[in-house]
Order: C-alpha cells, then structure tokens, then sequence
C-alpha cells in the first residue's frame, strides 16, 4: 500500500483522478491520507507512475498533448520525461513504499545534507520509483539489440508537514538526452509542473519549475552535477508553503573533492611499498560504479541464481529465495559471499589518500593527492598495519592521534571471539565509511570518508580516502601514545554505526607531556542480501577491543605508520577468553587458522591455499599442480593462497568470467586500404583504435583529409626579394634569378655555397684528397639544390629527397627498379638494420614485444614475452650481447632479467632500493646504470648486480629517465622535478656532470639517444613536446607538438616510439616529417610504461672497457676518448685499483 505525498490547499486540491490506463502503470488503492492545516493529500483508486519517467498528480491527458510540448496541462513530476519504451522485456519500471530505518535515514541524510542551514529533518515514509533500462520509443523495424538506455530514479520522502523529492541519476552518465516526436527530436525534460490552473473566470497555467533548459548539455550535466553535495544527487523541496509554487531546491552545488574525481594510477595498485613517490601528473581516473550499484540505497533484486549467479564470489555458493537470491561463502571462506577470502589469510588493503587539512589555526591548508594507502593484518592474530606515504612534516605529526584511518581495516579483520563476528564477516569488502572527529576542546573538526570497492584481481581490499577539515597542531619532533580502547559497534539493515571518546598523550620535545582528547563517530553503510533471514542474524552490538596501539610519524621518509592488536566480541566484555585462538598467541602460520578445541586445546590448520602442519605453511602452486586450470586459451597467475586467470592476446573472458572467448578484432582501414581518405600523395590515414580512423591533408594541402587541394605556398616573402617562388604540388621551389646566386631563400651577388654544396663538400673534405669509397656523396643540380633523386654509388640504391636533402619515406629502390630487401633507411648514409629488431615495453604485470619490419610496427605478432603477475615494472632494458631483457619494479623494489629465448626471471639487485624507475645498458662495459627516484640518486653495477656503486647522489629531486652513450662514453638523464625540471649529462663514471636543457621543460619523461644521428631526443608530458638536440651543439628543435601523456620513449632509424598513457599506446613519430605514422594499443587497456629497441645485432662502436674490462680490476666506466676504473662502494677486497685515463 501506498501514501502519497502532501501538497498545498488551493487550486491543487479536490478530487484525485486517476490515469488512464495507456502507458502508465497500475498500482492498488492508497490506504493513507496526510491531513495539516496547509496540506491535504490525495487518495487514489489507481495511481499514475508514467513509463515515459514522470509521476502524474492529476489526470494526464493523452502523449501527443505533453511530449516534445512541455508544460503539460496536468500536474507532473518529472524525473527524465520522454517518449520512453518497456515493451522490449528489458525496460522496467519499479515501485514500492519502504519506512525502513535505513531507507529513511539515507533519504534523511540527502535532505539535510541539501538544506545544511536549515533544521534537521526526518522523514516518516518514502516512496520508491525506478526506471531501469528504458530505451527511446522507435518504430517496429528498428533493431532494437543496441539501444541505448537510461536508468534513474525518483524518491518521495514525506513529513507530517512537508514532502521532498529526491531525483537520482547514474553515475555513468545519461545515455540519451532526447527522444523521438514525430519527424523531429525533442531534448527530454525534468522538473515539476503544476498544469493548468482554473481560476474565477478564466484558466492558466500553472507555474512550471525546470531542473533543465532545452539544450541537451544540460540533460547530460544531471548525472555530472548535483544540488545536495552528491554528483547526480538533486533533491527538491516540494510540499510547504510558500515554497510550492516555486519549489525549493537544494542549496549545496558544489561536489567534495573524492565526489568529482578519483584519482588512481593504473599498474600501481598493487605496490606494497608505501614509500613509492607520487608520478608526475599521475592521470585522473574517474571511477564510477554501475547504476544498479548507483541505486544500493533503494535497491531491487529479482534475479536469480541462473541468470545472476556469477555475481557471486568464486568462493561462495548462490542459493534462491523467493524473492531473489544470495551469496554464502563456502566452508573454510568468510565475508558476505559477494567477497570471499580464505580463513587465516593474512590480507591487504591497497589504495590512493586525498586531502585538504588545516592544522592548528593555520589559514593555509595542507593538500596532498593520491598519496599511497597500504596496509597488512595478520588475521588469526588480529594485529593490523597501515602505512600511509607522502605526508609532509607540517602536516605528519598532527595526524598521529588518528590510528583510527587505518582502524576500519582492523575492525573488518578483527580477531573473533566465540559467537561474533569481524567486518568482513557481515558485510564483505564493498562498503562507504564516514567518520566525524572532534578535537577537544577547541572543537577542530576532522571528516574522514572512505570509499572500499571490494577485493581486487591481486586479492588486495581496495580503497579511496579523503580527510577534510582541521587538526590541532602536534608540534614536530612530538610522539603520540594512545592507549587501549573500546568501541561500541551498532548493526542495523544495511548500516553500522559507532561512536566513542578518546584520549592520547603527546610528548613534546621539550619533555613534558599533554593529555588531549577527541570525539570520535563513524558511519559505514553496506548492501547486505535481503532475501535470507539466516542472514540477518547479526547481533545488534558488538564491542571492537584494541591495544598495544603504536603511531609514528617518520619525518625522513615523510611516511605515517600505525599499528594495532583487535578483537570482536561481547560489549558486555564476557569472561575473558584463555584459549590462545581467542587470545592470538597461538603460533601458527601467519598463512594458517586457528581451531579451538577444548579448554586451551587448539589445532593449527593451513589456510585454503597452502599447504603444511599449521605452524609452518608454503604456497600451493595451483598453476603447476594443474597446467589446464584455467581452460583453453588462458594463462595461469600464482598467487599466495589462490591463482589468478588471463586470456592470452587475442581473447577475453565471456560473460561468465571464466571463458576465454576470441575478439573480434577491429579492422585497421589505414592498413587495409579501405579508408576513403584522399590519395596518399595529398592526404593521411590515421588509425585511432577499434575500427576508426581520421583522414588528415598533408603539408601543403587544404581540405578535410576526404578531399585536400593544393595550397599555392608562393605569398609575398615565402623566397628571397632576388628570388623567383615556383609553386607545385603540396609545396614549393625557390630560385635566385639570374646574377644572383643562393638557395632562392638567400640570394646575393657573390656565389653562396647552397645547403647541398655545403653538404657535399663536407664529405670530400672530411675523407681527403682522394674520392671517399662506399660513403654516399650527395648530388646538387645547376643551381646548388639537391637532385630530386639520390643515388649511392656502391650500394646502387636510389630514392627521392625532399629540397633540405631528406629522403622521402617508401622511395627506395635499387638501379634495377627493384625495392631493397629493408627500408628505407633514415638517412644515406645509414645502412637499414637487419631483420628481427622488435620493440619492447611494459605493461602491468608483463612485459610485451612488437616486432618491426624495417620501421613499422607488426602489430598482429605483437606478444607478451614475460608474465609478471603482482609486479608493477617501471623501467626496461636490452642487452643485444646475452639476449636479455633488464627491468625495474617498484611493487617489490628490485631489478630482474631474463633472457627472451627462454627462461625463468632472476632477481639481480634487491638491497637497498626504494623506487628504481629508469634503466639504462653498457653493452661495451658490461654495466647498468639506474635512477632511485626516493633515494635521489644514480648507481651503476655490474650486469650481475654486483660491484654496485652511486655516481651522482646531489642536487636530484625525480629522476628517472636514463640512457647510455656507450662508445662516446656519455651517460643522459632527466629529473622531473616540478619547480625546476631539467635534462643532464656526465661521463659514465659521474663526472664532467652539466645541465644541457633547464627552460621550457615540464614532465621530461622519457629520453632516448640515436647514436647514428648523434641526437638526444626527449618527450616532455607537461609541455606536450617531442623536441631533440645535438649535446655537443645545443641546436635544440622541436619535433612535435600536441602530444598527450608521453612515459616511455626510444629511437630506431628515422622513427621515434613512444608509450602514451592516455592513449594506452605505443605511437610511432617520423622525426624528420615531424608526424605520427602509426600506433598500436595492446588488447590489455591499461597504462604502458618504459619502452626500449631491441636490435637483432648490437650498434657498431668500441669503446675503451670492451676490451679485457679496460685492463681495470673491478669497475670500468667509459669516458670520451677514455675510461675511469673505479671501486665499488663500501669495497672489502684489497686488491681493487682506481685509476684515470684518458688517450
């Protein structure tokens, strides 16, 4: 039964009429009727909730009059009105009335939280309306399998003497803001219309209150704005006077900062150590739930197990009821059955810290974002850890008394006493935690919120937190002790609350000591199963016990530590416990369970996952045990107590998520040919991902890359004054006239040597008297430009060249007419490269090749090379000697190779690192050298990890890209240091060190060095820049611009390769033409980091340390025209000898 809300005394009152039964649903008679001296309520027979997304309050007149013609003549509130259809089967409309507590305190929550200045509220019954997947309405032909659809929902929250509407939008956006009228397009609309209005003598209509204008944007922004604090939340005043005829709405528009973006670096997630730093401009990701997660709060679930079923853990068993179904976890598992995880398992909770805290009476905030979360609970014992890095000394200290941050972690883990149960226990791993705390007695307010999205693919709890608010000051150099502690935990449907007083001592510097205090009150609000009653037998309250809590604020790694013992059970305390599963001093594994038995009896048992006595447990390896584990066409992960599944390139899972079905893979048109851009000579094919691509002209061309005309390039200065401009196709010629001699761009009455003599006499000159043999010699015609075609006189091959002398891509061929076997090359006088040189990159947990064919990419035989699962690999490296890749890890700071043609990973440095990021190979001198971004430092080692030693360990804040010059002996590097980002160099061995590029750097990410152009190249993800330079010369040039989020770069021949993280993308450059030529984004859409050349054959090149280690005793590190043989650090042999040379 139903009650419908209040509205004023007037022309709104009288009889209720139903609506007719055309596209509105039926519902029983009403059995209620609000009555106040300002209200009166109407009491249907039927009552009218609208497919087409609208509530009628009196009775609505046929579609025709309403749709695409707002305001109707009848009263209306609009949710998202349109010409909606459900007649597909797909599309529903639900309703009910709920006065649960919960559902009228979140509705509560929305209110007062949309009105905050006015007195707090409390609603006494809410009506429900869901439009879940409605589509547009079309005409009976029209395939209807990919229709787009909108869910939303209305909310009635009624008083005794007011009414509210709550209006609810998704969270993944309006999928269609307008609906068919007739022949044309009508935008939908939202809002309150009273119709219309019978006067004394006349009607009129009534006021019409719109949430939105006739502009589609504005239909789309519902879901991205709010007016109650919440994206996509809009609540409405509706029911009191005087407010009716204009309606009130909510007075809070702006969104809190965790509310408008979440900000999370793919690929970082699973690190496990909080000292990692924050990157550069890390991507803000928004990361929204489903709708159907949208609605939790008034939610409906009427599937079953056979169509929903897989919604459940992989570890939990689904049962039906008759009103839907639940999720159990199985034997030797807990949680909610939605999330699942072994019992005895120790867990982990992974995630990003943002805030804006003011400390003391300071008026400046501290604000910090996407700061690492990470913490360990060793369950059978209940002890929890939590770290929480990037935390600045003015702020550090003063965050210390809140051990709580990482509290909840303990809670939802605690250790169980007989007959209660932990967090995780009741309400799995997805839940929302605000917590209010209130410094006495200046009243300092502090809002934590904390938003835990369940367990991840690496079976770490995720989770995003904001703290918002003011601190009192805990001076620098203060600890902080916080003794025991108990806190009182109430359960209700769907959400628990608890609420305590605490005191801590702080210590100050001086040695003396306060006592201070604070009040303490959370909220965690969770979807539990309400179909199964066994399920909600949860005791009312529990009591959370914690001691031996530890805080510390550790100001030289700008890191905050907590650390504390838990335990759940009886608020009235109980008789304590003796058995040592109930007390965690049993000895088992970290990895086991603990089994009362009798008295102090008890038994250590392995947790699901390992194997073992209990005291001493080790990992099954489910993926050796069982090669076929995970099916067909799939890999097979390890992980500690469990194993993960990934569909090898080239498929994904099917909607059960366990199937590895083939992907229909997108058509490449540039490739195919079957693009409609223009002719190549004129226009550019650029793929774009899927199966689209862009058409571009080219320089020198106008048009729409469909069709491009010629651009006549001869305006008034293109030429010299003493020139004369030839226009031509996609370009143009300068030429001096005659008596005057020049490249046409410079013209004057002495003979200039052109660009081409120059060039030309540079090679006859450097080789000599006699004519260089095998060197190519450049032709220039009559009036010194470049011969438009090219030869080499002992190669045979000829190509064409543009008017500065560059080869033009695809032009190769030999003096028979025939293509050379590789190319073209970049430049004359550099032989291509022999076939099998492959790109190699790293992506999240692997690391991937691309081979290339002369300089495309290959991108159908692109393949993973090494699986990492649960690394996050920074850095890449190839060794052309031994064949093996070198890459850098930040989840367990370490350096690793492998050879690609086969083998297992072998850790080669794993002491003293904290973030090793850039790596860089002497094939010459058997060494690598590598960037610690945390320690601010560079180390050079043998390839074997050993003889390390730091040879720049000042003025460094980011380093991070690295690269060898190994026959000059030069070593590269950039810092992306924010206030001062700059490119250096020094010799190998650290000296000679000198800044090449400070000005106009923003994020320098990447470098790479072509040693065949003698080019330093760099790609800069501030500025949007790809510019190179010659270090000996300092001609800085840029290549491109425009370019989005650049990470990792190399170089091979004329091309330039890059990872893109906003692109998902490695993307190729032509340096010479300044373009993008191609891009290849792997199936796995996540961030791609370092990338290196892999050649089949190593470059060309000597240098002094090749040749029997440089005749040095340890260490032997190149310098130009020499090499330095130094000690490694904290060296024990007496036998090394340092020493300098140079010839």
């Amino acid at each position: 039964f139903w009650t419908l809300w209040g509205w004023p005394s007037g022309a709104w009152t009288g009889n209720c009429v139903a609506l007719a039964r055309n596209s509105a649903l039926v519902f029983p008679r009403l059995a209620r009727k609000l009555r106040s001296p300002l209200y009166s309520v109407c009491v249907f027979d039927i009552s009218p909730i609208n497919t087409n997304g609208f509530v009628a309050t009196t009775e609505p007149t046929s579609e025709s009059t309403y749709l695409g013609s707002m305001p109707p003549k009848f009263g209306m509130i609009a949710a998202l009105q349109g010409d909606l259809d459900t007649s597909d089967g797909v599309g529903k409309v639900y309703f009910r009335q709920d006065s649960s507590p919960v559902i009228l305190r979140q509705a509560a929550n929305h209110i007062n939280r949309a009105f905050p200045e006015d007195d707090e509220v409390n609603p006494i019954h809410a009506v429900v309306i869901t439009w879940v997947d409605v589509a547009t309405h079309e005409p009976q032909n029209r395939d209807g399998t990919n229709k787009k659809r909108n869910t939303f929902q209305l909310v009635i929250a009624s008083l005794e003497t007011a009414s509210y509407a709550i209006v609810l939008y998704p969270r993944d956006g309006i999928q269609f803001s307008s609906t068919p009228v007739g022949d044309s397009i009508a935008p939908m609309h939202a809002g309150f219309s009273k119709g219309v209005v019978q006067g004394f003598l006349f009607s009129r209509q009534g006021p019409y209150y719109r949430i939105i204008t006739d502009d589609e944007a504005s239909v789309r922004a519902l879901a991205e704005g709010t007016n109650a604090g919440l994206r996509g939340v809009w609540v409405f005043e509706i029911g009191t006077s005087p407010y009716f005829s204009n309606v009130a709405p909510g007075e809070v528009t702006e969104l809190p900062p965790d509310s408008s973006q979440q900000r999370v670096l793919e690929g970082y997630e699973d690190a496990v150590d909080v000292r990692r730093p924050v990157y550069p401009g890390e991507e803000l990701t928004v990361s929204f739930p489903s709708p159907f997660e949208m609605f939790q709060l008034f939610s409906y679930n009427f599937g079953t197990c056979a169509n929903s079923g897989n919604k459940c853990s992989n570890f939990a068993d689904c049962k039906d009821h008759t009103s839907g179904y639940c999720c159990h976890c199985r034997p030797g598992y807990y949680g909610n059955g939605v999330q699942c995880v072994a019992e005895g398992k120790p867990q982990r909770m992974n995630g990003k810290v943002n805030g804006k805290v003011y400390v003391g009476n300071s008026p400046t905030p501290v604000e910090f974002t996407s700061n690492d979360l990470h913490s360990y609970v060793v369950v059978n014992d209940g002890r929890s850890y939590v770290a929480i890095s990037d935390i600045p000394p003015s702020l550090g200290p003063s965050l210390q008394p809140l051990s709580a941050l990482g509290g909840v972690i303990g809670w939802a883990f605690a250790l169980q006493q007989p007959g209660f149960k932990n967090g995780f226990s009741i309400i799995g791993g997805v839940f929302t935690r605000q917590a209010e705390v209130t410094f006495l007695p200046g009243n300092e307010k502090l809002i934590i919120r904390q938003e835990f999205n369940g367990i991840d693919e690496h079976d770490h709890l995720a989770v995003s937190t904001t703290l918002e608010g003011r601190v009192p000051e805990v001076p620098r150099g203060s600890t902080v002790q916080i003794d025991r502690y108990s806190e009182i935990y109430q359960y209700s449907n769907n959400l628990v609350t608890s609420s305590s007083t605490r005191d801590y001592v702080v210590s100050l510097p001086d040695g003396s000591t306060e006592t201070r205090t604070y009040q303490w009150r959370q909220t965690i609000t969770f979807q539990s199963c309400q179909h199964d009653e066994a399920s909600r037998d949860v005791k009312p309250t529990q009591m959370l016990s914690v001691d031996q809590v530890f805080v510390m604020y550790d100001a030289n790694n700008e890191l905050i530590r907590f650390a504390m013992s838990n335990k759940i059970g009886d608020v009235n305390g109980g008789q304590p416990e003796e058995n040592p599963c109930f007390t965690g001093r049993h000895g088992c594994d970290t990895n086991a369970v603990c089994r009362p038995g009798q008295g102090t009896q008890f038994t250590c048992e392995c947790a699901a996952g390992f194997n073992g006595d209990g005291r001493s447990c080790y990992d099954i390896d489910e993926c050796r045990e069982d090669p076929q584990i995970c099916g067909s066409h799939a890999i097979c992960n390890n992980q500690p107590g469990t194993f993960r599944c990934e569909c090898v390139d080239g498929y994904q899972f099917a909607s059960d998520g366990q199937t590895c079905i083939e992907v229909n893979r997108p058509v490449d048109h540039c490739e195919a040919g079957s693009h409609n851009c223009d002719i190549p000579e004129r226009a550019q094919c650029s793929y774009t991902g899927g199966s689209s691509y862009i058409c571009s002209c080219l320089p020198g061309f106008i048009g729409d890359g469909r069709v491009c005309q010629d651009i006549d390039e001869c305006q008034p200065g293109r030429c010299h004054q003493d020139a004369v401009c030839y226009n031509t196709q996609g370009s143009f010629t300068c030429q001096c006239r005659p008596g005057y001699y020049g490249d046409g761009f410079y013209c004057s009455t002495g003979k200039t040597k052109t660009q081409c003599e120059s060039h030309r006499e540079s090679v006859l000159v450097a080789r000599g008297p006699r004519p260089p043999v095998g060197h190519f010699i450049p032709q220039c015609d009559e009036h010194g430009a470049y011969e438009p075609i090219q030869c080499h006189g002992s190669t045979g091959h000829c190509w064409c060249v543009d008017r500065n002398g560059q080869e033009i891509p695809g032009t190769r061929i030999d003096h028979d007419g025939g293509r050379p076997p590789v190319g073209p090359t970049p430049r004359p006088d550099v032989h291509p490269l022999p076939p099998g040189t492959h790109l190699m990159f790293a992506q999240s947990g692997k690391i991937e090749f691309v081979p290339l064919e002369g300089y495309d990419m290959k991108k159908d035989d692109a393949k993973a090379v090494l699986h990492l699962p649960e690394k996050v690999i920074i850095g890449v490296a190839y060794d052309c000697v031994d064949k093996m890749v070198y890459w850098t890890e930040i989840s367990s700071p370490s350096i690793s190779r492998a050879s690609i043609q086969g083998g297992d990973p072998t850790p080669v440095i794993k002491t003293d690192l904290d973030s090793p990021e850039g790596i860089a190979i002497d094939h010459l001198g058997r060494t690598m050298f590598w960037t610690d971004s945390v320690k601010d430092r560079i180390e050079v080692a043998s390839l074997d990890g050993s003889q390390r030693r730091v040879i720049i360990d000042s003025d460094l804040v980011n380093p991070r890209a690295i690269i060898t010059d190994p026959p000059n002996g030069n070593l590269y590097w950039a810092d992306w240091n924010r206030d001062a980002p700059k490119i250096e160099t020094s010799y190998m061995d650290g000296s000679n060190r000198r800044v090449l590029v400070k000005d106009d750097l923003g994020l320098p990410n990447g470098l790479t060095y072509d040693p065949q152009s003698a080019l330093l190249c760099w790609a800069d993800a501030g500025t949007h820049k790809m510019e190179c330079m010659n270090p000996a010369l300092g001609d800085r040039r840029k290549v491109l611009e425009g370019i989005q989020y650049p990470f990792g770069i190399t170089s091979h021949g004329k091309n330039i390769y890059y990872t893109d993280w906003r692109r998902d993308a490695v993307v190729a450059v032509d340096r010479y033409a300044g373009r993008e030529t191609d891009e290849f984004q792997p199936l796995k859409r996540t961030k791609l980091y370092g990338i290196t050349t892999a050649y089949a054959q190593c470059p060309s090149g000597q240098n002094y340390c090749a040749v029997n280690n440089g005749g040095c005793t340890h260490l032997c590190l190149a310098t130009p025209g020499g090499r330095s043989c130094k000690c490694p650090d904290h060296a024990v042999a007496v036998n090394c000898v340092e020493s300098d040379s140079r010839y």
